[in-house]
């Protein structure tokens, strides 16, 4: 096992995974207080890295694409201070630091772990019900439904709707965006049906955010809604299950699945698949069965 213990937080990786507490200093910032401690398998990472400074070092973990669904709502927007996946090293630990980071690496490669995108989350996202308020409302999401209430600095027009509840289902995208400069930041919940380019002050689903303390905490409003969401590389082509024609009888189907987990498993056996490809293959199949 290897741990690097600081200030900001501790890492601690077992071979299998990564666990990441926040450390309780103050100035540790909310949304990773808030996170609370990560555990990131191993199949999850794309690599690791660290930069020296003069008083301090930076650990930087690169998570693959669409492993997360915190990163994924927000597009890689979430500042140094709130990315929980960065780490601050005091000097006189930068020999530990670079001990992790040949651990986590030759780990990577002893598994043959791919850095390419994935087609699941490998993460769970924050837990639910979970509210915050910040900015002109407060979002709410309790797995099912997002529910946003309006406070005194809400646009008129948008308030006098009410306050906003939206089914899961109804839902096609999830987005949070934090304030840079003049420019407010939000957190906006794309309707089907109902897309529109109005500005968050305006538009009944989103919150407007202005640049205060707790604003990274929408961003896990909207990691938990994403979590839940199908997943970006997921197709809307896809047919479902229940509408698949009835031509093929359940018997040829059924015999078809078989010849394919044979076939994955000879691919696994001979390299071709790592075997978190094979396992991920392989639960499909079966589901399918």
């Amino acid at each position: 096992m290897a741990e690097i213990i600081q200030k900001d937080g501790t890492w601690t990786f077992d071979g299998d995974a990564l666990r990441l507490t926040p450390g309780r200093e103050k100035n540790v910032s909310l949304l990773r207080n808030t996170l609370g401690e990560l555990t990131v398998p191993l199949g999850a990472l794309a690599g690791i890295s660290f930069e020296q400074g003069k008083k301090a070092g930076r650990l930087r973990l690169r998570l693959r694409d669409g492993a997360d669904p915190l990163l994924q709502a927000t597009g890689g927007k979430l500042a140094e201070p709130n990315d929980p996946y960065q780490l601050t090293v005091e000097s006189d630990r930068y020999g530990v630091a670079e001990y992790i980071v040949d651990e986590i690496r030759d780990a990577l490669l002893l598994d043959q772990v791919p850095a390419d995108p994935v087609d699941g989350y490998l993460l769970p996202g924050p837990s639910v019900p979970l509210s915050v308020s910040a900015g002109d409302g407060t979002a709410s999401f309790d797995g099912e439904r997002v529910r946003l209430e309006w406070n005194w600095k809400t646009e008129d027009s948008k308030s006098a709707a009410g306050a906003r509840s939206l089914a899961l289902s109804d839902l096609a995208t999830v987005e949070w965006h934090p304030a840079v400069g003049l420019e407010n930041g939000y957190l906006r919940f794309t309707v089907r049906g109902a897309e529109t380019q109005a500005p968050p002050k305006y538009d009944p689903n989103s919150v407007e955010l202005w640049g205060f303390r707790k604003d990274p905490l929408m961003a896990l409003v909207a990691a938990a809604v994403q979590a839940r969401l199908p997943h970006p590389t997921a197709s809307p082509e896809a047919v479902p299950v229940k509408e698949q024609p009835a031509a093929i009888a359940p018997e040829a189907d059924h015999d078809a699945l078989l010849r394919r987990l044979r076939e994955l498993g000879e691919l696994h056996k001979e390299g071709v698949l790592t075997d978190e490809e094979f396992a991920l293959a392989k639960q499909a199949v079966l589901k399918r069965m």
